[in-house]
């Protein structure tokens, strides 16, 4: 029950309007209007469209593809795009639109898992430095500051090289990078929160710490952790593929496609362009759809 619930009660409200100026009942009443508006987006129905491409193809890819992506034909190496092999083939003969088709399906498995980890860590951590504060704000504020003053690919590389590279690891290398900057978008909201009347009506009725963290304050700060998290989301599938070329993310036989391209880059030289620019496209263009629909999202909850 929050403040405006409450004053229903003792009749200053009338239950329906109470109701309405519920301020956690706000994100659910206007979800659908949200929703619409989405659907009007011209970025979001664009982004959302490629962004629904390649998942189609990371679930469905493997039993699509015209041959087998891991397949090598050493009688066909570096042939160029054709009728027979639409994106060409690489330097051990292996076809280049079936691995492109299929290597979404690593990309799109490891980077939502990674923000998805931030997005929990952070959001736990945010709600805490906001409503908790004091010494705890502090000393998590501290780390959070230590943390974004390294540059994040530079730690990101430093943990596999200790841990060594799995996609396992890179989940859970990307997802700490990534927790001190939603964690602090979420404690700015939160701090805007804490004061409101329906937070000291739920101290005065004497709930916990952790209810009035997750029940009452977390449904009123969800805009912008989605907002945080489809951003984010672009930036962790960006990562993967860098961390890929680097050696240190997805490993081999995967077509993953960070590691198509650091496979293939030195036949750029020798004028066979089909075997790093396909790989590439697929990244900028999913990461591009990513960050359309954060736009959409961003230009609807803000």
């Amino acid at each position: 029950m929050t403040a405006t619930s409450l004053a229903a009660a003792d009749g200053g409200l009338p239950p329906a309007a109470a109701a309405h100026a519920d301020p956690a009942a706000e994100p659910f009443a206007t979800a659908p209007s949200r929703a619409a508006r989405l659907l009007r987006s011209p970025s979001f129905m664009v982004g959302a469209v490629i962004v629904l491409f390649w998942v189609f193809c990371a679930v469905f890819g493997p039993l699509v593809v015209p041959h087998d992506p891991y397949g090598d034909d050493l009688l066909n190496t570096l042939a160029p795009p054709s009728a027979a092999h639409w994106f060409g083939t690489d330097q051990i003969g292996r076809d280049i639109f079936s691995r492109v088709i299929v290597g979404a399906r690593p990309i799109l498995s490891v980077a939502p898992l990674a923000t998805l980890v931030a997005t929990v860590a952070g959001t736990t951590l945010g709600l805490l430095t906001g409503y908790v504060g004091g010494w705890l704000d502090s000393l998590i504020g501290r780390l959070i500051e230590v943390l974004l003053a390294l540059p994040l690919i530079v730690v990101a590389l430093l943990v596999l090289v200790a841990l060594g590279p799995s996609s396992s690891t890179v989940i859970g290398v990307i997802g700490i990078i990534f927790t001190p900057l939603i964690a602090r978008t979420v404690r700015s909201a939160v701090l805007s929160e804490r004061s409101l009347d329906y937070v000291s009506a739920a101290e005065l009725r004497g709930e916990g710490a952790l209810h009035i963290m997750f029940v009452e304050i977390l449904p009123n700060v969800l805009p912008p952790i989605l907002v945080e998290t489809t951003v984010r989301l672009g930036y962790a599938i960006f990562t993967v593929a860098s961390l890929s070329f680097l050696g240190f993310g997805i490993q081999p036989p995967s077509a993953d496609w960070g590691l198509a391209i650091s496979e293939n880059y030195g036949m750029m030289t020798g004028g066979y362009w089909w075997t790093v620019s396909f790989a590439a496209a697929a990244t900028a263009s999913l990461v591009v759809g990513v960050n359309l629909v954060a736009d959409g999202v961003q230009a609807v909850f803000e």
